[in-house]
C-alpha cells in the first residue's frame, strides 16, 4: 500500500520534512517513489510547499495520507485563482 507521508531532513534540532509518496513497509527515510512537497516548521511562520496536483493524483491511485499529511493539507488550503472580471 503507498501512503503519502514526511520523511524528516535537515540538522539536529532543526527539522525540515519531505512530504513523498512511498510504501507503506519502507523506512520513514528509505528512497520515496516521488517528493511531493515540503514542509519547514522551524521558520516563522512555518512554510508549507506542496504540489496539490501530484497529491491529487496518487490519492486517485490509491495512496493514503498520514494523520500529519492531513491536517499540513487543511492547514495549508490550495489557492484557487479567482477569475479576473
Amino acid at each position: 500500500m503507498l501512503m503519502i507521508r514526511l520523511a524528516r531532513f535537515g540538522a539536529k534540532k532543526k527539522p525540515t520534512y519531505r512530504v513523498v509518496v512511498i510504501d507503506k513497509e519502507r523506512a520513514r527515510d528509505s528512497r520515496a517513489l516521488e517528493v511531493v512537497g515540503h514542509y519547514n516548521p522551524c521558520s516563522e511562520p512555518a512554510v508549507a510547499d506542496l504540489n496539490y496536483e501530484r497529491i491529487e493524483h496518487w490519492n486517485k491511485q490509491g495512496a493514503r495520507q498520514s494523520a500529519t499529511v492531513s491536517k499540513l493539507l487543511k492547514k495549508f488550503p490550495a489557492v484557487v485563482a479567482q477569475p479576473v472580471a
